[in-house]
């Protein structure tokens, strides 16, 4: 938000116009004068850093419109009428439908400077209060919790937005310790079900043997041992989100309990002849390819199939290497928060070890290295560090060059193609190479056999 707010002055008088924008002038406040509100309604927006100041009788839209016209716009910016026509009654009916304030012609210099600087003050106020809302807004946003710039977080923080506040289940695809379960918390958080039960189990964790009764639940005497009714996780999960992590080491007989779950929205606990209903969004995650195990025999392909309507895949972290200084710097303000410490600054030795990493642990392991960092000891043993030829360090530098230019472009091939010096069809196959999107619009007929 700029320093120095404006004012739009509107009024059909050149004389009055020189006028004010010269008192104005000698006020230090800056001034665009209109003589219609047609003309200056075309510069006005939500964003408008300052007030509007108009007659009242004007050719074309008469002010009282001109001020409907803006609120419709932004209720909140400051508009003062002026006439030397007007009445009480229409003093009154402008203040009632949302004037800032009302003046009446003759008025001295110090009359409109005090309103207008008000009028400037409050718009400053509401500037200032949206800025700090709008920063509220993208520290609890994705981008806050699913960090990253590379074009694979870009897409698949548009999915999660888009996917977030339906009912659908969906399987989360990502090597281990890509952030699967912050993911699926994400589509749980940013929907409507975000007050109700987050539920995660972690299907390799338990036992075969008490599986059913955990995920279904059991009555009394459904089994030695079983004394008294337990609610299961998906029961529990109710009008929220089940979370199962590593899916594929889901007992097949189950598999096809959990099928008819899907399929029904119903559930009957172990021991129990009542069918209960179920309305839980159920989101699954694995590392194994589904398809090769269900062709292998080792998974249910109905259950895959039923779960890979929508499907979010999470890229390993050696495929976003540009995001990796931002990620460490974010892991490390956490580690010094949580150790009380202060880290010493990253190195340029320090930062080439990092890019040359291939982190099998993804980002798990890159926030165990901040962690590291930050307690003083080495990030990795030098034994651990995977080498990397140089065509791949050149690979990786190009990416991230041509990511930069277009950032810079607005995603437009034509401006970052002058800006890094190649042809602009030599671009469009280095962003198609690096898995980069810019605009795409038709090449040239000459252009396109080349």
């Amino acid at each position: 938000m700029p320093d120095a707010l404006q004012v739009c002055f509107i009024d059909d008088e050149v004389l009055i116009r020189h006028a004010t924008q010269q008192t104005l002038d000698l006020a230090d406040i800056p001034a665009t004068v209109h003589e219609t509100a047609e003309s200056a309604l075309a510069t006005l927006n939500t964003d408008f850093a300052g007030v509007v100041v108009s007659d009242v009788r004007l050719p074309g839209m008469d002010g009282l419109q001109l001020l409907r016209r803006i609120h419709t716009i932004d209720p909140e910016l400051p508009v003062i009428l002026i006439t030397g026509h007007g009445d009480i009654s229409m003093a009154v009916g402008a203040m009632r439908d949302g004037a800032y304030d009302f003046i009446a012609k003759p008025y001295p210099a110090d009359t409109l400077l005090d309103s207008i600087r008000r009028a400037l003050d409050h718009r400053r106020l509401v500037l200032e209060n949206r800025c700090l809302r709008q920063a509220l807004s993208r520290q609890q946003g994705l981008d806050s919790v699913l960090l990253g710039n590379a074009p694979a977080m870009v897409r698949l923080r548009a999915m999660i937005a888009a996917l977030a506040d339906t009912d659908a289940d969906m399987l989360i695809f990502g090597e281990t310790g890509c952030g699967k379960e912050v993911v699926a918390r994400c589509l749980h958080q940013f929907s409507s079900r975000t007050g109700k039960p987050f539920v995660a189990l972690n299907c390799g964790a338990l036992p075969e043997s008490v599986f059913e009764s955990e995920i279904f639940g059991h009555e009394p005497g459904a089994y030695t041992g079983a004394q008294k009714r337990r609610i299961g996780k998906i029961e529990h999960a109710s009008g929220g989100t089940l979370f199962l992590d590593e899916l594929e080491t889901m007992p097949l007989q189950l598999q096809i309990k959990l099928l008819r779950v899907l399929q029904e929205r119903t559930l009957e606990r172990l021991g129990s002849n009542d069918v209960v209903p179920v309305d839980c969004r159920v989101v699954a995650a694995t590392k194994s390819d589904l398809q090769h195990l269900a062709d292998l025999g080792q998974f249910r392909a109905d259950l895959y199939y039923r779960l890979n309507v929508i499907t979010l895949t999470l890229p390993p972290l050696r495929e976003r290497r540009e995001d990796i200084p931002l990620l460490f710097e974010h892991f490390t303000r956490q580690a010094e928060m949580r150790y009380r410490r202060e880290a010493r600054p990253v190195d340029a030795t320090t930062r080439a070890r990092l890019q040359a990493h291939h982190w099998p642990g993804n980002v798990r392991e890159l926030k165990n290295a901040a962690d590291r960092h930050v307690l003083g000891i080495p990030l990795y043993a030098s034994n651990t560090v995977t080498p990397r030829n140089l065509p791949e360090l050149i690979e990786d530098y190009e990416k991230t060059l041509i990511m930069e230019a277009m950032k810079q472009s607005a995603q437009q091939v034509t401006q970052a193609a002058e800006q890094l010096g190649i042809p602009r069809k030599t671009l469009y196959d280095k962003l198609k190479r690096h898995g980069l999107h810019g605009d795409t619009p038709a090449l040239p007929q000459a252009d396109q056999g080349k």
